[in-house]
Parts: structure tokens; C-alpha cells; sequence
């Protein structure tokens, strides 16, 4: 420890790096449409259901029968119009960067936000793909660190080989790797 020069010299905030000024990458388009889709298909399909029990032939709905089942395909075309809407405009909003030190993501449609992770305080890397996912092609990237049970963050719409590569970046860490 000898030979090590540890600084602490103070910094004035005009010199700190702009994060925003950082070159970012964005998740897969077919993120997107993969939500879009399935927000319309469960929408429809829900909906469709519930139109066969109101308008089936075997046996006539009370008034109340009637008047909750449209409210229920109403509330859930709703939901899923807004749902459809909010995938629309923020899955083009989520980027990442991949810096030697840390990962940075930015996302959010209403509320934005920034969140950078160490690479060096990183304990579990894991790739998750779900059944949609893996017909896509795609992975979502989750990192933990240290002191947490739940991830720090997670890159959702990732194709699945950069999704991979960035895991063997971090777990090929220099830092990480060192005795």
C-alpha cells in the first residue's frame, strides 16, 4: 500500500460528469412491441369473455348480472387502453450505459430516473426470461448488491446475447476477478 496514491482533492460542481451528456443505448424495439401486444391481447381477450357471458344464449343475466358485466369489460377496457398507452410512450424511454466502473439506467415516463450501480458493489448478476420473452429473443438484466434483498436495477428488453455479454462483463470484472 505503499506505492498507492489515494487523493481527496475537492472538486468544484461545473467539473462533475453530466450523466445526461453520456452516450446511452436503448432496449430492444421488440421490448415494446411485446408489451403493446400483450396489453392488447389480454385486453381483448378478457373483454371477449366477457361479451360471451353477456350475450349467451343457455340462460338469461339478471338486470345486475347485465349491468356488472358491462361495467367489469368497461373497467377493463380502460385499464387496458392506459396500459397500452403508458407502454407506448415510456418503453422508449428506457436506455443504459455501460461504463468500465458502473451501469447506468434511465427510465420513467412521469417520474424520471437515474440509477447507477457500481460494478465493484455488485454480488449477483442474473438473466430472467420469461415465456414471451424467450419467443422474442429478449432477457431482462438484473443486478443486486450488496445489502439488498431485491435488485438495484433491472434492464428490461435486452436481446438475449448483449444480455449475456454484459453478465460475463461483470462477472470478467478486473476488479472482481483479482485475489
Amino acid at each position: 500500500m505503499e506505492n498507492s496514491t489515494v487523493t481527496n482533492l475537492p472538486l468544484k460542481s461545473a467539473e462533475l460528469p453530466i450523466l445526461a451528456s453520456l452516450p446511452v443505448e436503448p432496449v430492444s424495439a421488440r421490448y415494446r412491441a411485446l408489451n403493446l401486444g400483450l396489453s392488447v391481447f389480454f385486453t381483448l381477450f378478457v373483454t371477449v369473455i366477457l361479451a360471451i357471458v353477456h350475450f349467451q344464449p343457455w340462460f338469461e343475466l339478471p338486470f345486475e348480472g347485465q349491468v356488472a358485466v358491462t361495467v367489469a369489460a368497461i373497467i377493463i377496457f380502460t385499464i387496458g387502453s392506459l396500459t397500452f398507452a403508458y407502454h407506448f410512450f415510456a418503453d422508449r424511454l428506457i436506455f443504459y450505459t455501460v461504463r468500465e466502473q458502473d451501469i447506468i439506467l434511465y427510465k420513467g415516463l412521469f417520474f424520471k430516473k437515474v440509477i447507477c450501480q457500481p460494478v465493484l458493489r455488485i454480488q449477483h448478476i442474473d438473466i430472467q426470461r420469461g415465456p414471451f420473452e424467450r419467443y422474442f429473443g429478449l432477457a431482462t438484466l438484473k443486478v443486486y448488491s450488496a445489502g439488498g434483498s431485491d435488485h438495484t436495477l433491472a434492464i428490461p428488453g435486452l436481446p438475449k446475447d448483449i444480455a449475456e455479454r454484459l453478465r460475463q462483463f461483470v462477472l470478467n470484472h478486473s476488479d472482481l476477478t483479482r485475489d
